[in-house]
């Protein structure tokens, strides 16, 4: 399906599933093939299981649009407690999520995709002792995944856009670009998602469909996702910056709350259709 000159997809775990079946399955009932394959069960699975996995996936004839990585032990009941457990930054856990990483790069490439996505985990301010330490592990990453030809997208939203273009323009990785959602700008108070578009600009190389409503205390205190189209995100002013900045790649629908996520999904292709008239 292809919508204002975008391939339109669903990110894998937004549908919960078992196995790749079920994902092939929910998949299709909601019109699509185009998917971001989350990367962790296929890796922490055993041989045997991987193998039939990705055949079934292989013959199915989705197209992936990238991989995702996530880590056990992130916490996200609270903005405070994802500061401390989030992606890189925390030392106990940085020497297996770097691994972890790199196993998903190989994944990627097995399956023949470009990209994986992350949550870096929160980029400290550049004054920071911390700064060049997150600099150091991302750029540690980002070379051996250069050595496998595959970029790292980092999700946006536990920074502003400036201070995540500033964090880009001090690694000078090329294989270090963006995977612009817009309702995290939202849930973590870290700004305009439609402004921050026009700031990140050509650092833009996959984008998620997701929306959400501010909180009374951004920052502090999470906002609530919303299906797309009944939140802060506004398709069409969000559709045209896009284009405005010369994107046109795939766009993924992200849900991860409700209780019908199938209709959500749903939901969120006529908004995008509707946007595009």
């Amino acid at each position: 399906m292809q919508i204002a000159g975008h391939d339109i997809g669903v990110c894998s775990w937004s549908l919960q599933p078992a196995n790749i079946s079920e994902l092939i399955s929910s998949v299709r009932q909601v019109g699509l093939e185009h998917v971001q394959l989350a990367l962790r069960p296929l890796i922490n699975a055993d041989e045997a299981t991987r193998a039939n996995e990705l055949r079934v996936l292989r013959e199915s004839g989705l197209r992936l649009t990238s991989g995702m990585i996530g880590f056990a032990g992130e916490d996200y009941s609270t903005i405070a407690i994802i500061r401390k457990t989030g992606g890189y930054l925390p030392d106990a856990t940085w020497d297996v999520r770097r691994d972890e990483t790199i196993a998903a790069a190989k994944l990627a490439r097995e399956l023949e995709l470009a990209a994986i996505t992350t949550h870096i985990g929160f980029v400290p301010a550049s004054s920071d002792a911390g700064y060049e330490k997150m600099l150091s592990r991302v750029a540690e990453v980002a070379d051996v995944l250069a050595e496998q030809n595959v970029s790292l997208l980092m999700e946006t939203g536990q920074e502003t856009a400036p201070e995540l273009l500033q964090f880009l323009n001090d690694l000078r990785r090329r294989n270090v670009e963006v995977n612009f959602d817009p309702a995290n700008m939202i849930l973590y108070g870290a700004g305009d998602p439609h402004d921050a578009i026009r700031v990140l600009g050509r650092h833009i190389r996959h984008v998620h469909i997701k929306d959400a409503t501010l909180s009374d205390q951004p920052r502090m205190k999470w906002g609530n996702e919303v299906p797309f189209g009944q939140g802060q995100v506004r398709a069409r002013k969000f559709l045209d910056a896009l284009h405005e900045v010369g994107y046109f790649g795939p766009l993924l629908i992200e849900r991860e709350a409700g209780p019908d996520r199938l209709d959500d999904i749903r939901d969120a292709i006529a908004a995008l259709k509707e946007a595009a008239e």
